[in-house]
């Protein structure tokens, strides 16, 4: 079939809003490149860093194939895919060479850097099939959109640094990623505390997974004996690492997923005593990425999720309610 010369999109803008627009649309595809009608688009804390800027806006698409380079086999049309934060790399380099595109040390192409033209705010996308994944058939493709950013930023660090059974996991947070990571970490086998500051989450916590719910001040005042493997901080928001530190079990490990611009400040003495590691987690190669569609599908694990039309109205109300804290627990914007 022809493709669109023509694509609808929502952009970022200096006044800080999306706006919609028509950019060209590309009507010849490379080898690699897999061309679909997008139906669903995550709206995602990320897409905060971008609304200022003349782009296309979104990162966690979703929608159906409907036209295929020469030399891609893995995808047909009429399959489901989603992509996310990643578009390509050089294919050369030893990062790329080692499916961590993202890292990529010649020609990196990734959401706000390149290809300012694509994103998942749009009736229309053009991907590289290396960074294009199927999307299970009992996921829903609303709840499959979240999963594309959020999903794979909590589960991928946690089999990366080793969750097991019976491992004492605390999560700072549930919200977008925290809702997921609990779900994830239990499924994991793990036991589960929820930290939090607001006591109206606990009943939602434990529904989702957790063994444990405490308020992040009552850890200060009470000081119990949580000796926690691992401490997932979800939250943009950083604790009292102190606090946190002392509830660490040996040789635990503190992994970082919240965006902030605070600086990390660590008593030096509990993180060198305890033999701490300290993780950042940002994305994730393919086959990381088909790994958590794969574990989701089968656990069952799902993002809560509001829709809302892929309009400037539809877009405003997802990224205001995504600002002041009130969204539950992601927005998803629908064609």
């Amino acid at each position: 079939m022809s493709l669109p010369s023509e694509v609808t999109v929502l952009k970022g803008s200096k006044q800080g809003v999306a706006v919609a627009a028509t950019v060209p649309g590309k009507t010849t595809l490379q080898s690699n490149e897999v061309a679909l009608r997008v139906t669903h688009s995550g709206v995602c804390g990320t897409d905060l860093h971008c609304i200022h800027d003349d782009m296309v806006l979104g990162h966690e698409g979703v929608g159906v194939v409907e036209a295929v380079g020469n030399a891609v086999t893995k995808f047909k049309l009429g399959d489901r895919v989603g992509f996310g934060y990643v578009k390509d790399g050089c294919g050369e380099c030893d990062r790329c060479v080692e499916g961590a595109y993202y890292y990529c040390q010649v020609a990196p192409r990734r959401y706000g850097l390149t290809d300012h033209d694509q994103g998942s705010f749009s009736s229309y996308a053009v991907w590289t099939d290396t960074n294009l994944h199927k999307i299970p058939d009992n996921i829903s493709s609303a709840q499959a959109a979240p999963f594309l950013c959020a999903g794979l930023t909590v589960f991928t660090p946690m089999v990366k640094y080793g969750i097991k059974p019976d491992h004492r996991v605390g999560i700072l947070g549930i919200g977008g990623l925290g809702h997921l990571a609990i779900q994830f970490a239990a499924e994991l086998g793990a036991h589960v505390t929820v930290f939090s500051s607001t006591e109206s989450k606990k009943e939602e916590a434990l529904r989702l997974g957790a063994s444990d719910f405490w308020l992040s001040k009552d850890v200060k005042t009470k000081k119990p004996d949580l000796r926690l493997n691992y401490l997932i901080a979800t939250a943009t928001s950083l604790p009292d690492w102190e606090v946190f530190c002392e509830q660490m079990a040996p040789f635990g490990h503190i992994i970082l997923l919240g965006l902030t611009n605070e600086p990390l400040i660590l008593p030096y003495s509990l993180v060198m005593g305890k033999e701490l590691s300290i993780h950042g987690a940002t994305t994730s190669k393919p086959s990381e990425f088909n790994a958590m569609l794969e574990f989701a599908s089968e656990h069952n694990v799902r993002p809560i999720v509001e829709e809302f039309p892929m309009t400037e109205e539809g877009a405003a109300a997802a990224i205001a309610k995504l600002v002041d804290g009130s969204i539950r627990f992601r927005g998803v914007l629908v064609c």
